[in-house]
């Protein structure tokens, strides 16, 4: 059964059963990595690419695993994953053309959506930068930080594989 009747005094129950309101920032803050998770899982229902679709679920995996450890879960974050994200951010790099200006989050379908999900990124780093220390374990804010420049240049190379040109901000 889906509802549990639990939470209709506005608060939940973390990992280790504690209950805590709702509006609570660690409540935020997984909400936050959920709707990340969400969204990746929208665009990966538009992708064609099966390499592509094969990596945002792996991070999906890793999402679900920071929720976990967000809300008490005893697992640890490990480090190989943040340094495979820096992996791929220098493997498209290399491809793609040096940029110099700001540019418009615009181009292709998926590129859009890549643009908003590392601005839905940006956002649950923030989340969790605000909750205090012990709370956030092992490598999970480094890996945020990575996934949004990955949720990025990942976009930009959406766009230049499809030979769609970068729109740049001129002042």
């Amino acid at each position: 059964m889906i509802y549990t009747k639990k939470g209709d005094d506005g608060k939940t129950s973390l990992i280790d059963g504690k209950r805590v309101s709702k509006p609570s920032k660690i409540i935020w803050a997984i909400g936050e990595i959920d709707e990340l998770n969400s969204y990746l899982g929208v665009i990966r229902s538009e992708l064609k690419d099966e390499s592509l679709n094969k990596k945002l679920k792996e991070i999906q995996k890793d999402l679900f695993s920071i929720g976990s450890i967000l809300a008490g879960g005893k697992m640890e974050f490990s480090k190989k994953r943040v340094r495979a994200l820096e992996e791929e951010i220098d493997n498209l790099e290399a491809i793609l053309p040096v940029q110099t200006r700001f540019l418009f989050p615009t181009g292709a379908k998926v590129a859009s959506m890549l643009f908003l999900a590392r601005s839905v990124a940006r956002r649950a780093e923030r989340r969790v930068t605000n909750l205090e220390k012990k709370a956030i374990k092992g490598e999970i804010l480094v890996y945020l930080n990575r996934l949004s420049d990955y949720l990025f240049v990942l976009a930009r190379y959406e766009n230049f594989r499809k030979r769609i040109k970068e729109d740049f901000w001129k002042i």
